[in-house]
């Protein structure tokens, strides 16, 4: 049960991503051709701006989902109502907070847009404020749905709406000009989205009305309360790293460099997105896993995962190193490439980093083992500010980015795998290096394979983009066939697809037959 829910959660996921993909890159055309690249880098620069202010959201929403875990799977009704109502009434304070804390950042918004010519820049960032803490109202009714292993039923919500919301964006664009209207629209959907998402939670857990007579005990609030205080700990530690760096490119390259380079990031978190469909509903089975499951199956599992990790994060690297450049030039022209190989040379190296630890994270998060690197983040936020302030000053925007990258390698990088070895599995930690080396050469190869053929291409057409496409998806995919195939995690994975797919496929022949 648990793989099907995540096959479907997967499917309804890749398949929402897909269509907003299409429509982000023809809003986003659309966005540069009529407003410019400033205002592409103060939507930027507010986005990271505002998500300083959502740090305790994030470590109260995984530390729930992780108490939720137990009471789904036991089918717990009183415990998971009052988890709930703990939940929603938590998120009442926390949306009061960051509304608050918003309002007190106006001062300050001369700086960060300083040398800016854009209007009603006020009103641009309540606007941003307000589709913040939207939200915050609902939002533990989507995270339900989530634990329950229905997320694509938030997927599919989500889908329609984007498509409403793309659609009304582009013509408010084309026809109007008018960037506050183009904000509001987000706050519009996003409150239309969050009411739909509760009523229909609503109905088909109508439990979750009842009223709630007891209160959370002790342990759990406890246990809930010292998870809280690790993750936000980290969270500040990731935001310092990943949400300031757009206040350091403007603060020392230009907000036209913000702009820029937020269409590399576009492509690339849109690539990272697509993985995250397979792992963000994997995620939850992984966590009813742990719940459930010996140690030796949840290890087995790992593996899989990991295997699988490393299929898609190493493939889509090596697309995105030939393809990213190439892609930008035809989508947008020349003017909006960067030209400096070794800054695309460091993203893609993080972009494949940062990927590669999803697997370990999980397991991590899942087991509930937050307090064991809750500094870790911070750590890596310092190192990285140091190495960035200095490298900026001879490496401009790359010197961000390298240190950036080199911070990963201090820390988490042999960190987080020696937390779930040591606390978890009680394994020695080489092992999870061993692995994680064997992989990385046979993506090196793959990549090196796919390098000498497209050497004797030069990608300046649209014809030769598209050669460049094909070889650097299909080449590495071929290989890593032939190199797992015999693998026991390659056969787990194929025999359960092709088993799901089985069910899924007699399923609907039933209901077709009883029509």
């Amino acid at each position: 049960m648990r793989s099907r829910y995540s096959l479907i959660n997967i499917t309804a996921g890749l398949t929402n991503q897909l269509i907003i993909t299409m429509l982000s890159f023809l809003s986003r055309t659309i966005f540069i051709q009529t407003l410019g690249v400033e205002y592409l880098g103060i939507n930027g620069l507010f986005t990271n701006l505002l998500a300083m202010l959502t740090l305790a959201e994030a470590g109260l929403g995984a530390s729930i989902m992780y108490s939720l875990y137990k009471p789904v799977a036991d089918n717990d009704y009183m415990k998971i109502r009052i988890l709930m109502k703990f939940y929603r009434q938590a998120y009442m304070v926390i949306a009061a907070i960051v509304f608050v804390l918003g309002l007190l950042l106006f001062p300050f918004l001369d700086f960060f847009v300083k040398g800016a010519n854009i209007e009603d820049v006020e009103l641009i960032y309540f606007i941003f404020l307000l589709n913040t803490v939207a939200p915050y109202f609902y939002i533990h009714k989507n995270s339900f749905l989530n634990v329950a292993q229905r997320g694509y039923i938030v997927t599919a919500v989500y889908t329609v709406s984007s498509i409403v919301t793309a659609v009304m964006k582009i013509a408010i664009l084309s026809y109007t000009q008018n960037y506050l209207l183009y904000l509001i629209i987000d706050s519009v959907i996003t409150i239309a989205n969050s009411i739909i998402l509760a009523v229909m939670v609503n109905r088909m857990y109508p439990y979750l009305r009842e009223k709630v007579e007891g209160k959370l005990d002790e342990i759990t609030k406890g246990q809930i309360t010292t998870n809280v205080k690790a993750i936000v700990i980290q969270n500040i530690g990731n935001y310092l790293l990943f949400g300031t760096e757009h206040l350091l490119i403007s603060s020392f390259v230009s907000l036209v460099a913000v702009g820029i380079y937020s269409n590399y990031k576009m492509v690339i978190d849109i690539a990272r997105t697509f993985i995250n469909q397979v792992f963000s509903n994997v995620y939850h089975s992984v966590g009813n896993l742990v719940a459930n499951e010996s140690m030796v199956k949840i290890i087995a599992i790992y593996k899989c995962y990991r295997l699988v990790n490393f299929w898609l994060y190493s493939s889509l690297t090596i697309v995105l190193a030939f393809t990213l450049e190439p892609f930008i030039r035809i989508w947008l022209g020349s003017d909006f490439l960067f030209y400096q190989e070794a800054l695309l040379v460091i993203l893609l190296l993080t972009f494949y980093e940062r990927g590669m630890r999803n697997s370990i994270s999980a397991i991590k998060t899942t087991a509930g083992l937050f307090r064991e690197d809750q500094y870790a983040p911070l750590l890596q936020a310092g190192i990285s500010l140091i190495f960035a302030l200095v490298l900026v000053q001879f490496l401009g925007i790359t010197g961000i980015f390298l240190g950036h990258f080199l911070s990963a390698l201090f820390v988490p990088f042999w960190y987080t795998p020696y937390v779930v070895y040591k606390k978890l599995f009680k394994l020695p930690v080489r092992q999870y290096f061993t692995s994680y080396l064997s992989l990385m050469l046979i993506g090196l190869v793959a990549y090196l394979l796919t390098k000498i053929i497209l050497m004797q291409f030069s990608p300046v057409s649209f014809s030769t983009f598209l050669i460049y496409l094909f070889v650097s998806l299909v080449l590495p995919n071929l290989l890593y066939i032939i190199v797992f195939y015999r693998t026991d995690e390659f056969q787990y994975i194929l025999k359960m697809v092709l088993t799901i797919l089985r069910r899924l496929q007699a399923k609907r022949r039933d209901r077709m037959l009883s029509s």
